[in-house]
């Protein structure tokens, strides 16, 4: 058996590493009995932490390890290892002060000063050691445990912030504007779409109610309305106009759940807002497109029952009363005729449904007898009709009547809407280069507001300014625009100038 004697401790045992063979003798501070060989650090005041260098050694090197600095889970795990080590320290010179104390009393002699002590007893070594193993076994399942809770937090972390990411994406990315306000009716959430309608930059919005971003008093009444009713998920429905548009807002309470069954508390509002101007304007078309519809196929029907009964009750006596009574008859059926023509026409057109019989077709040909027939129409309004016309060589392959339809559509609204006395010129021209022929029609009339343009060839859609001058259901330019475009693969441009006149041109490409 190995002896070392019993020595005054030395400062420069501080740092000392004592090389102590398994079950070795030692003289002084009773050590432990340790199998193999570990580093051993004399805490600074002498056994004021007894087993803390034990401790230390006794933990695996890779517990002490903290992964790469810079992330969060190093700095976290450097930080646990230091918190337990220290408390593990205060437990042990709390729990295990006897023991230590035990030890270090016997170590020295009546004066106080260290003695030959030999220790001989490795039971009572080995117990010390195995008390060491046990609280560095808790120490370690303590740690363990602490990592796979910073681990859950770190994933609960991330996964939370995923989800949030993932709705702000999707929120920003909703054409409608979004907006949530928070229990005192304060906006705390608003996408691109939303930011638009704020009278302030968004940064300044948020935390502010909804009253001072310029919201009128009804969405803000309805807001509280819906965040203070009864019933869970309550639901609030409006329309509201802001400056031009009209807005379908839609508003849905946010309710948090309490904690075991409790009642739902009102957190806020998410207020959806849809843009329906456009779905306002079509049902306002169509409406009035009902009642137009409506006189218009009154009117020409009128005429027939009047005439027909005039027939009936032999009111016409001789063959110039009847040759009249049959023309006007066969003028209101016309018109009837083309009425109905020109609404089967668009709903085949749009349903992809018509049909188109294509061939070569001289446009000079067509222009001149559209021209013919709309002069008498001229003539009794006093309004001059000119055409200018291209040698009959130049073709298109287009479906004749369809092409006659079109540009007899935009010569008689040229000559609906011109004041008697004016002028309606009908030009045709070929561009070799382009390989298109051009057929532009001209008016001297009242002209066309600049902002009603861009809708002059919607279904149903008439000029206000110009409704007092003739009777129209709004689907004539709308039906040339499908028959040159949607059909022919041609264009339809128009250019007007208020009290000066329009002219509407129609482009179709060259039959090769």
């Amino acid at each position: 058996m190995t002896r070392i004697e019993s020595r005054p401790w030395s400062q420069d045992d501080d740092a000392e590493i004592a090389d102590v063979p398994v079950n070795a003798t030692v003289a002084g501070p009773p050590w432990a009995t340790i199998r193999g060989r570990m580093r051993l650090v004399r805490p600074s005041s002498a056994w004021s932490l007894p087993l803390i260098g034990v401790a230390i050694a006794w933990l695996s090197w890779s517990a002490l390890t903290a992964p790469p600095a810079g992330t969060g889970f190093g700095r976290v795990s450097a930080g646990a290892v230091i918190a337990v080590l220290l408390i593990a320290g205060v437990l042990v010179r709390l729990g295990c002060g006897g023991t230590a104390h035990a030890i270090d009393a016997a170590s020295r002699d009546d004066s106080g000063g260290p003695s030959g002590f030999t220790c001989n007893d490795p039971t009572r070594v080995e117990g010390v050691a195995g008390h060491a193993q046990q609280d560095l076994a808790s120490l370690q399942a303590t740690l363990a445990e602490l990592r796979q809770q910073h681990q859950s937090l770190v994933l609960s972390q991330r996964v939370s912030e995923l989800r949030r990411r993932q709705n702000e994406i999707v929120i920003d990315n909703i054409a409608d504007p979004v907006l949530v306000t928070d229990e005192f009716d304060r906006l705390v959430l608003v996408n691109p779409a939303g930011q638009a309608l704020l009278a302030v930059p968004r940064e300044a919005a948020l935390r502010r109610p909804l009253a001072e971003l310029g919201f009128d008093a009804a969405i803000v009444r309805a807001t509280r309305q819906c965040r203070e009713a009864d019933r869970a998920r309550a639901r609030v429905h409006l329309e509201q106009t802001i400056g031009e548009r009209v807005w379908d807002v839609s508003m849905t309470a946010i309710e948090t759940q309490a904690e075991e069954g409790g009642a739902a508390t009102p957190r806020g509002v998410v207020i959806v807002m849809r843009d329906i101007t456009r779905e306002k304007e079509v049902a306002k078309a169509k409406s009035s497109f009902v009642s137009q519809v409506a006189h218009e196929l009154r009117t020409p029907l009128a005429s027939i029952r009047a005439y027909v009964e005039l027939l009936v009750d032999g009111e016409a006596t001789d063959a110039r009363t009847l040759r009249e009574y049959y023309e006007i008859i066969q003028t209101s059926s016309d018109r009837l005729a083309r009425l109905i023509d020109n609404m089967l026409n668009i709903s085949r057109i749009e349903s992809g449904t018509i049909r188109v019989s294509r061939e070569p077709v001289s446009i000079a040909v067509v222009v001149k007898e559209v021209v013919d027939v709309l002069r008498p129409q001229a003539e009794e309004k006093q309004i001059e009709l000119d055409e200018e016309l291209t040698p009959v060589v130049h073709q298109v392959l287009a479906d004749r009547d369809m092409i006659s339809q079109a540009v007899l559509n935009l010569v008689s609204n040229a000559v609906k809407y011109t004041p008697a006395g004016g002028r309606v010129a009908v030009r045709m021209s070929v561009n070799e280069e382009s390989r298109c022929v051009q057929v532009a029609i001209s008016d001297s009339g009242a002209g066309i507001p600049e902002q009603d343009l861009p809708r002059l060839f919607e279904k149903f859609f008439r000029v206000e300014a110009n409704q007092h001058m003739a009777k129209g259901t709004g689907l004539g330019l709308h039906l040339v625009k499908h028959l040159v475009e949607t059909v022919h693969g041609g264009t339809v441009s128009v250019a007007s100038q208020v009290g000066k006149g329009s002219t509407f041109t129609i482009t179709l490409p060259l039959h090769a």
